[in-house]
C-alpha cells in the first residue's frame, strides 16, 4: 500500500528532476546535431527504405556515456579493406527533444514518428567529426523514477553511407559525404566557339599520302613514325600513328594494330618518295607495321592553329579549299584536349597542285548556337542530361578542369548532350562519362573485375564450353 505521507510522482517533483537533468546535460554534455531521416521511397511489403534524405540538422546537448572511448570493434582489416566499426552511446533530455525537435520535425514532409528519437536517424558527433546512425533508442532507463522517464539513451553505430542525400546546410556535416560513396566523373566542355587555323604549302615535292600495307600487331602504345631525310635545303616530313584494339588476334585477345598514319608536316624538297619506319620504344611490344609514301608538288605542308575554340565533345573534321586551276583537295582532322579545345590538326591527305595557301575550315563544336558553358554547379543539386534524361547528384565541380563528380546516377549520360543544373542553372556539354570511381581510394571493384576478366572472360566465349 502506498504511503499517504509521501508524494508519489507529483508534477512538481517530476519537473524538478527534469530540470536538474537538463542542467547537468548542459554542464557536462557536448553539442551534437540531430538529423531526422526523411523516407522518400520504401518497399510496400517489408517496408525496406530504398531512398532517404537528411536535409535538416538540429543542435542538441547530449551526454557521452561512452566515456572510455568508442565502443564496438574499432578499426578492422577485412577482405573488403579497412573498416571502422565504432559504437557510441549518448544520453539526451526527453523534455528537450519533445519541446524543441518534435515541433520543428512535425512540419517536415516524408517524416515518420517525430514524437521521439527513432532508429535510422543520424547523429553528427563533432568531437570525432563523424556521423553515427541510431540503432536502438532506450526510453525506460532509469526505470520510471517518480513514475516518469526523463532521458533517451541512444545506442549508435558509425554511419555507413548508401547513397543517402545529405544536404543540411551545415557545411561541416555535408562535407562528411562529399567524397564517399560511388562517384562517377563527367568531363565537360564550355561555351561553343569554333576553332580557326591557317595553312602553309610546299611548292616542291612533299608527302601527300601514306598508304598502310601492314597494320602490324601487339602495339600497346603508338609507334614513332620516321621518314628518311629530305635532300639538302629541304624539310623532313613528320607523321603520327593511330592504333586500334578493335581487331581480335588468333589467340582471342585484342591486339594493338596501326590503323592509320597522319601527316603533321608534309616536308618539302623531296624528289623521290621517302622511306617510312615504325619505331617502338620502352615497353612497346608491337611489330610488323609497314607503309608506303606518295609525294606531290604543291601540297599543304603544315596547319597552324590560330584559336583552339571551345565546346568540342569529339574530334572535329578539317576541310581545305581546293587548289586553283585543278588538283587534289587536302583533307584533315583535328584533335581536342580534355577541356574541349582543338590542340592539333593532322592531314589525312595533303592534296596536290596548290599554288597558294588554302582556306582552312574547322567544323563547329557540338551545341553550336546553344547557350552552354555558363554557371557553376551546386553541391547536392540534381543534374539532368538533355538527351538521355539521366539524373545524378553533384558531389563536386572543378571549373578549371571542367570536371563534375556525381553520385546516385540513374541512367547513362550521352556524350555531346547538355548537362543542366536544376538549382544553379549551370549548362555545359558532356564530353566523356567515366563510370570508374576515380575519387574513392577504396573503390577497387573495377580493378578486381578487370583482373578477373584476364583469368576468365565470359564476354568472349563460355570457358566451360556450350551446355
Amino acid at each position: 500500500m502506498l504511503n499517504p505521507f509521501f508524494l508519489q510522482g507529483s508534477k512538481n517533483e517530476q519537473n524538478l528532476v527534469q530540470d536538474l537533468i537538463n542542467e547537468q546535460l548542459r554542464m557536462y554534455g557536448v553539442e551534437i546535431y540531430y538529423l531526422p531521416r526523411k523516407y522518400i521511397t520504401t518497399k510496400t511489403v517489408i517496408r525496406e527504405v530504398i531512398e532517404s534524405t537528411f536535409n535538416s540538422a538540429f543542435p542538441l546537448e547530449a551526454y557521452v556515456d561512452s566515456y572510455e572511448g568508442y565502443g564496438g570493434q574499432g578499426t578492422l582489416l577485412s577482405k573488403f579493406g579497412i573498416q571502422e566499426v565504432d559504437d557510441l552511446t549518448l544520453i539526451i533530455s526527453k523534455e528537450r527533444y519533445e519541446n524543441y525537435i518534435t515541433p520543428l520535425a512535425k512540419g517536415l514532409p516524408n517524416s515518420e514518428l517525430v514524437s521521439r528519437p527513432k532508429e535510422g536517424d543520424l547523429i553528427y558527433f563533432p568531437l570525432g567529426d563523424k556521423l553515427f546512425e541510431i540503432k536502438y533508442v532506450e526510453h525506460e532507463q532509469p526505470f520510471y523514477q517518480l513514475q516518469k522517464n526523463y532521458v533517451y539513451t541512444l545506442r549508435c553505430e558509425l554511419f555507413r553511407y548508401e547513397d543517402e542525400v545529405l544536404d543540411t546546410g551545415v557545411e561541416e556535416i555535408d562535407n562528411e559525404i562529399a567524397q564517399i560513396g560511388y562517384i562517377q566523373t563527367l568531363t565537360l566542355v564550355g561555351s561553343a566557339i569554333t576553332a580557326t587555323a591557317t595553312a602553309s604549302i610546299c611548292a616542291s615535292g612533299g608527302v601527300n599520302k601514306i598508304y598502310l600495307s601492314n597494320m602490324g600487331n601487339n602495339y600497346n602504345t603508338k609507334p614513332t613514325i620516321g621518314f628518311s631525310s629530305a635532300p639538302s635545303g629541304g624539310t623532313t616530313a613528320v607523321g603520327i600513328a593511330s592504333i586500334t584494339n578493335e581487331y581480335v588476334n588468333c589467340t582471342g585477345t585484342n591486339g594493338g594494330k596501326v590503323q592509320a598514319v597522319y601527316i603533321s608536316n608534309s616536308g618539302c624538297g623531296y624528289t623521290v618518295a621517302p622511306w617510312i619506319s615504325f619505331n617502338v620504344i620502352g615497353n612497346n611490344t608491337g611489330a610488323g607495321a609497314a607503309a608506303t609514301v606518295g609525294i606531290a608538288t604543291g601540297v599543304v605542308q603544315t596547319v597552324a592553329i590560330s584559336t583552339g575554340g571551345s565546346g568540342y565533345t569529339s574530334n572535329p573534321t578539317v576541310t581545305f579549299s581546293g587548289p586553283i586551276g585543278g588538283g587534289i583537295t587536302a583533307t584533315g582532322l583535328g584533335y581536342i584536349n580534355s577541356a574541349g579545345s582543338v590542340t592539333a590538326i593532322y592531314m589525312t591527305h595533303a592534296g596536290a597542285g596548290y599554288t597558294s595557301a588554302p582556306t582552312v575550315t574547322i567544323s563547329n563544336p557540338t551545341g553550336m548556337g546553344a547557350t552552354i558553358g555558363i554557371g557553376t554547379y551546386k553541391f547536392n543539386e540534381v543534374i539532368v542530361g538533355s538527351t538521355s534524361g539521366t539524373t545524378a547528384r553533384v558531389k563536386e565541380y572543378t571549373r578549371s578542369s571542367n570536371t563534375l563528380e556525381v553520385s546516385i546516377v540513374d541512367g547513362t549520360f550521352t556524350p555531346g548532350e547538355t548537362i543542366y543544373g536544376t538549382e544553379s542553372g549551370a549548362i555545359y556539354a558532356l564530353k566523356v562519362q567515366n563510370t570508374d570511381d576515380l575519387v574513392t581510394p577504396y573503390a577497387d571493384n573495377d580493378i578486381i573485375e578487370s583482373e578477373a576478366d584476364s583469368i576468365i572472360d565470359f564476354t568472349e566465349t563460355n570457358p566451360f564450353g556450350m551446355p
